[in-house]
């Protein structure tokens, strides 16, 4: 996986600073994440200081589900996808204090994600398409894929099903769906369930199509 971004050129002249000061926050850049997974990071300064250090937080947001401690160990789970800015500050024990600070990036994916590869259409009186599934968690994921399409007056008919486990690392895996469908108009429901039993998470996304699909042919 790629590493998250330093946060422009507010990191490049905190960098100066700390170097300035004879102290920096280390490392320069931090990991990506994905929802509800394991985060843990142990930020260090490098150079002169007086012990003890406490880090702290300001400026911007940390992911929601992830907080820095004051010994600079940055941890938890992240509970939404996004990229989060801020800014840590570390004092050390000196009187006067000597502070630092730096800009960081989290980057947070979602655990499992969906796409359309080929949008739904229709092909005489069929409907049919994929999507593409990726498993950006650090585990085998029990994936269930249904794919409804629910006409005019509610009526829900599956047009694609599949249950198997999908492997940690899996990115833009092709599922396609399809069925003969009666005359009338039809929306395109597409559920992706992943649990991991051992973790006791599940992630769940969604696709649905904008507006009905029209077959106009047959019954």
């Amino acid at each position: 996986m790629a590493l998250g971004v330093a946060a422009g050129a507010q990191d490049n002249a905190g960098a100066r600073q700390n170097a300035d000061n004879g102290l920096v926050i280390e490392p320069a850049e931090l990991p990506l994440t994905y929802t509800r997974g394991t985060y843990q990071v142990q930020l260090h300064a490098r150079g002169n200081y007086v012990p003890v250090l406490h880090w702290h937080a300001e400026q911007g947001a940390l992911p929601p589900g992830i907080r820095l401690e004051d010994n600079g160990l940055l941890h938890g789970s992240a509970q939404r996808a996004g990229e989060f800015h801020f800014m840590v500050v570390v004092r050390d024990g000196g009187q006067p204090q000597q502070a630092v600070q730096r800009g960081f990036v989290i980057k947070v994916v979602e655990g499992i994600m969906v796409a359309w590869k080929d949008l739904p259409r229709v092909n005489v009186n069929r409907i049919e398409g994929s999507v593409e599934v990726s498993n950006a968690t650090a585990d085998d994921v029990d994936l269930t894929f249904d794919v409804k399409a629910v006409a005019e007056n509610g009526r829900a008919t599956e047009i694609g099903y599949q249950h198997f486990p999908l492997k940690r690392g899996t990115m833009g895996m092709a599922l396609p769906f399809g069925e003969t469908l009666p005359h009338g108009g039809y929306v395109i429901y597409v559920n992706v369930v992943g649990e991991v039993a051992k973790r006791n998470t599940i992630y769940r996304q969604r696709l649905q199509t904008p507006g009905p699909l029209q077959v106009v042919v047959g019954p």
